[in-house]
């Protein structure tokens, strides 16, 4: 689809590509201050700036809220995935700005339930809301319902960077892929595969829900041991999110994809609905890279907390992501909102 322009193209649906970002907004970034000392890139989940001594890394996001989920569970994944970006900074999230842009539908009782989970969240994070808007518009639907920024304060010396990957690293992956798809798409078209799937199946695949952070990951592994890089698997899953992470740093990542753990019910789900996991969103998926020293300390301490895990690749000479010993490229589009579409189409029908 144009946007009305000769040159790169907005795609359909999902997070603008590299070539529009590169050519559209890196150009347009307002004044060049010094104390900012990570602006924006594609694919890198938050930027910093100095605040005096203290470093401030923050990231925006959608407050996305699927009313189908129940009002408790869309609001803790919508505020987790306002803090999961800057939790890859390495610096524990401490504040958080939110703006609600409702439709009118939405009842007051509905709304007290979303905002009483993100009170819960983020008193649990230690995390406290300064400032925000919340109002009722025409033309604001579900489930894109305003955005929030997060951030974490803290000792830049604790600081991971996104471009910190270097030669040698091990590559550590939590949870696997397409935790996000899995959970959302299961949860949301439960009926449409009930006598399709074993029961079995199902089940497995809805526990995924809560596996929708790398909230916890991230603060683990950063405390674990010594960390180079972190990467939330959003759009574009974990060929995606590895290839960004080369990318970023100027190296090259080889992952051998037998030692990713794959949770129960992620096999069938994506199945069912005709998604390669590979490159399907993955909110609450780790990729991180590691000093070989730190990788045993790094896994022992999230086995600790519950978060199955793995040491899953290496940084190596080159650029670009080698899967199993193949060249492969970024998938440019997530199959997860096609998905989506079809079967919010078919649950109508």
């Amino acid at each position: 689809m144009s946007v009305g322009h000769d040159g790169a193209d907005m795609p359909e649906l999902g997070k603008v590509d590299r070539d529009f970002f590169d050519e559209y907004i890196y150009p347009n970034l307002g004044a060049d201050r010094e104390d900012v000392t990570l602006g924006p890139q594609h694919g890198v989940d938050f930027g910093v700036f100095r605040a005096g001594d203290p470093a401030v890394a923050l990231a925006t996001d959608p407050i996305f809220v699927m009313p189908s989920l129940g009002f408790e569970r869309a609001a803790w994944f919508a505020v987790h995935i306002l803090m999961s970006d800057v939790a890859v900074s390495g610096l524990p999230p401490t504040h958080l700005s939110v703006d609600f842009n409702l439709p009118p539908e939405i009842t007051d009782e509905q709304f007290a339930t979303v905002w009483e989970t993100f009170d819960r969240e983020t008193r649990a994070f230690d995390v406290s809301v300064v400032t925000g808007h919340t109002g009722r518009y025409e033309g604001c639907n579900y489930p894109m319902v305003g955005g929030g920024t997060a951030l974490s304060v803290g000792d830049p010396e604790d600081l991971v960077r996104p471009d910190g990957a270097r030669v040698g690293d091990r590559v550590v992956v939590t949870k696997g892929p397409a935790i996000e798809a899995t959970g959302l798409l299961t949860t949301q078209f439960e009926s449409l595969m009930r006598g399709e799937l074993a029961g079995d199946d199902i089940d497995a695949a809805m526990d995924r829900f809560y596996d929708m952070s790398p909230v916890e990951d991230a603060l683990t592994a950063a405390a674990a041991g010594p960390v180079t890089a972190m990467h939330d698997a959003t759009e574009c899953g974990i060929y995606g999110g590895l290839y960004e992470m080369a990318r970023s740093a100027g190296v090259g990542i080889e992952l051998d994809r037998d030692a990713v753990p794959v949770l129960p019910g992620v096999e069938a789900a994506c199945d069912f609905f005709g998604i390669d996991p590979w490159v399907s969103i993955s909110e609450g998926t780790l990729l991180a890279t590691v000093d070989p020293d730190g990788v045993d300390d790094v896994l022992a301490a999230l086995e600790g907390e519950g978060i199955p895990a793995a040491a899953a690749g290496e940084v190596v000479e080159g650029s670009g992501l080698v899967v199993d010993g193949e060249p492969t490229d970024h998938p440019g589009v997530d199959p997860f909102w096609g998905a989506m579409a079809e079967y919010a189409q078919r649950l109508e029908e």
